[in-house]
């Protein structure tokens, strides 16, 4: 189907930018790698840039998550073998493909939802392969960055608890339709071993949000409240000094350092 053919508005309320580059398209899913065995999910389809080019992968199931209903009605007529899945993907029950053998999702994710998205994906979609986004070239800074750096912060310390994450590929405005004013990345992530996994994520979350919403303080002054000999222990174990910032903790010391609170 040529999406150029079928004008459709898009909406600023749901963030809408469609691709039309081809080239970026095969791009983006050959980093996923797809396969006649997959379980693939997609987000916000929107006229099926990509959902054309994975069609053609031939996965055992496609499915695609879109929130626009005009856009559903038309992937629904246009690929009878689409399971379209309609709705929010904010609200939509990650959980629920952990009954799935395994599965890859896929997408070209809205800037104002990217980050909270791929949080809640890393962390509940237990069966996942792999999974790859495309984001806010900031975003994807943050999502690959090292302890230290400026982009570092909550998002990057969450994610790598759960999934290494590979920065592929910069995409820039001219490739989309409307053109957004920022450039976006491709990012790419590898799911850990569950078992890997932290025993308490809400610890995990609560800690980073603490430390970062105070960044620029040491940590010793962040931690005043909740300071212990245990917790002073693990400083000392772990060589972490008490007037670090939290941008130098790795995310296997935040990961540490939540059990203690």
């Amino acid at each position: 189907m040529n999406t150029e053919k079928k004008y459709h508005r898009a909406k600023k309320s749901l963030g809408q930018n469609f691709l039309t580059d081809q080239n970026i398209c095969r791009k983006i899913v050959d980093a996923i790698r797809p396969s006649h065995d997959d379980h693939i999910l997609e987000i916000g389809p929107g006229q099926g840039a990509l959902t054309e080019h994975l069609i053609d992968a031939a996965p055992k199931k496609l499915s695609v998550l879109e929130m626009d209903d005009e856009l559903a009605d038309r992937l629904e007529s246009a690929h009878s073998e689409l399971e379209v899945i309609r709705g929010d993907a904010l609200k939509f029950s990650w959980e629920s493909l952990n009954s799935l053998d395994s599965c890859k999702i896929i997408g070209n994710l809205p800037y104002n939802v990217g980050s909270k998205l791929i949080w809640d994906i890393v962390s509940k979609v237990k069966t996942l392969e792999k999974a790859v986004f495309m984001v806010q070239h900031e975003v994807a800074l943050r999502l690959t960055a090292e302890p230290g750096g400026r982009a570092y912060g909550g998002l990057t310390a969450w994610v790598k608890n759960f999934a290494d994450t590979k920065y592929l590929f910069k995409v820039p405005p001219t490739v989309f339709r409307p053109q957004p004013r920022v450039d976006s990345a491709v990012v790419a992530f590898l799911p850990r071993p569950v078992e890997q996994w932290p025993e308490s994520p809400e610890n995990l979350s609560r800690l980073i949000k603490m430390l970062f919403q105070k960044r620029r303080k040491q940590l010793s002054t962040i931690l005043k409240k909740q300071w212990s000999p245990e917790m002073e222990e693990w400083f000392r174990r772990e060589e972490v000094m008490t007037n670090w910032r939290p941008e130098n903790l790795t995310p296997a010391q935040f990961l540490g350092l939540s059990q203690y609170i």
